[in-house]
């Protein structure tokens, strides 16, 4: 997993967060904060997509390697089932 690339990511997403706290001080039209609590949304689904395939490869395909289909077919079922609740 590229964790550098992850905390640029999660940095972002930090930042857009804190303009969304301020665009609420700043009695900024509720439309634009929407839309930016949309793009901060987006952006940490994109994350947990970087994170589930990162996971598949590296953990879930290492399983198989082992010979360890079940505890592969249940790595990849609850990491989906942690990931959909997002």
């Amino acid at each position: 997993m590229d964790s550098e690339n992850l905390h640029r990511r999660l940095k972002k997403i930090i930042g857009q967060i804190n303009a969304i706290d301020r665009m609420i001080d700043e009695d900024i039209p509720c439309e634009q904060i929407l839309m930016q609590v949309n793009a901060s949304k987006s952006a940490l689904h994109k994350v947990g997509s970087i994170i589930v395939e990162g996971h598949l490869e590296h953990c879930v395909k290492q399983a198989i390697k082992d010979n360890n289909e079940d505890d592969a077919l249940t790595d990849i079922s609850s990491i989906l089932e942690y990931y959909s609740r997002l």
